[in-house]
């Protein structure tokens, strides 16, 4: 019997995806987890695009005319800023999510290029602090392995408040990753889940916050950059907060930043994308006019050197990437195809971070796993990747017209969209209008 083509228009509310879902929870009764990031259709940077200069602005000679790239964090209150020759940095994974062939390689691949790494929940590892030149002390909810020795060993602390992945949530690192050396340093037990807190244990808000840095600078003697991490949700009101607190500089994560493992439905339905955020925050530092004066970093779903640029030009003094230096090291990469298909999934679709399975070696504690991650290979990929992403940062800027590239502005570009128009702050195109301002 034939099937009548009429009978098989798709639903929009509830498409096959929907329906596997909401049956699986049916039979099993739990929420699903994974790693990486949003995987829904979200604004981004691509809706933006450059005004190269011709007769009104004049671009720069690639091959004469410098275009530096350098930036300074932390130039508010620590006695030791910390100075990068690249603006692109290494945002914060932890050991336990990442195995040490990968912490080692990030460090090694970012001191090659003269910028910073950062830790990541569970603490330091030796093979992070001795690979990595410039490195940042994340202080989490979760206070797992932390110490005021390592503290001091860093040359940047970051207190985080929140990640894009899951703004107002803990983190997630589930019993088959947690190893001898894992739960040791998190002084937990081996092979049980661990669950982080969603908010520090001993402050409760803004005032209590500015208490936390006085405590951390007198820990350091004030030459340490303290910044604080944000989840982009309330944007304005939380960098304006983070700025009375005494922060030196600000990291900004959007929705579209990755995670070792949480909800599915925090990754999906939390935050807001990196495209309005980075708006929000710039215009909320203008307002306070401490623009410039408290950096800010920004992250999320940044790939491509077009991508940084574009956050550049929007305000920000620096970004910094985890998923895309992951996919570097060879996340997703289309080799080990059997280990792929046994996890039900195949390269390029992969999102198994959780699992301890990794089949490249990087997001698993497995000893052979691992061992497909050699760390001078994986080094010499994210080196080549930073640097073509500086490289085409430079470009921009020079077809912009500019010797540095935080001196791009939001007056370089134009939006593709109404959204992206509205949500940047940026005019649409072949106009000068900006949706929702007269």
């Amino acid at each position: 019997m034939s099937v009548d083509p009429r009978q098989q228009i798709p639903s929009a509310t509830f498409p096959p995806e929907v329906i596997a879902e909401i049956q699986r929870q049916a039979d099993q009764g739990l929420y699903s987890i994974r790693g990486s990031g949003a995987k829904r259709k979200l604004p981004t940077f691509d809706d933006l695009v450059f005004l190269g200069a011709s007769v009104s602005r004049y671009p720069l000679e690639g091959y004469r005319e410098a275009c530096a790239t350098n930036v300074t964090i932390g130039t508010r209150f620590a006695k030791k800023p910390i100075e990068l020759k690249i603006p692109v940095t290494i945002a914060g994974m932890s050991f336990g999510a990442l195995g040490a062939h990968a912490k080692e390689a990030l460090g090694t691949a970012a001191t090659a290029m003269g910028t910073s790494t950062t830790t990541g929940d569970g603490g330091m590892t030796q093979e992070e602090r001795g690979s990595s030149k410039t490195l940042v002390y994340q202080l989490l909810p979760s206070r797992y392995g932390m110490n005021p020795d390592d503290l001091r060993k860093a040359d940047a602390i970051e207190v985080v408040v929140g990640q894009g992945a899951k703004p107002g949530g803990g983190g997630m690192l589930l019993g088959q990753k947690i190893n001898e050396r894992v739960a040791a340093m998190r002084t937990l037990p081996q092979g049980i889940d661990q669950r982080s807190a969603s908010r520090h244990p001993d402050w409760t808000g803004p005032d209590d916050l500015a208490i936390k840095i006085q405590e951390i600078r007198e820990i350091t003697d004030w030459e340490k950059p303290i910044y604080i991490k944000i989840g982009a949700t309330r944007v304005t009101y939380d960098i304006a907060l983070c700025v009375k607190a005494g922060a030196d500089a600000i990291v900004l994560d959007g929705m579209q930043g990755g995670t070792a493992a949480t909800q599915d439905v925090f990754i999906e339905h939390v935050g807001i994308p990196t495209l309005p955020a980075v708006r929000a925050a710039v215009e909320a530092l203008q307002e306070l006019d401490m623009h410039r004066k408290v950096q800010l970093i920004v992250s999320g779903g940044i790939r491509t050197g077009a991508d940084a640029a574009k956050a550049l030009a929007m305000g920000a003094d620096a970004v910094s990437i985890g998923m895309a230096a992951l996919m570097a090291l060879g996340c997703n990469k289309p080799i080990h195809r059997d280990d792929y298909h046994a996890l039900g999934t195949q390269p390029g679709f992969c999102h198994h971070c959780h699992t301890g399975r990794c089949p490249v070696g990087v997001t698993t504690q497995d000893p052979e796993l691992e061992k497909r991650l050699v760390p001078e290979q994986g080094a010499r990929w994210l080196k080549n990747y930073l640097t073509t992403m500086v490289m085409e940062i430079q470009t921009l800027a020079r077809a912009c017209g500019k010797n540095h590239v935080n001196n791009l502005e939001p007056q370089d570009m134009v939006a593709l969209t109404v959204e992206a128009a509205a949500m940047a702050g940026i005019p649409l195109a072949g106009t000068n209008w900006i949706p929702g301002r007269t």
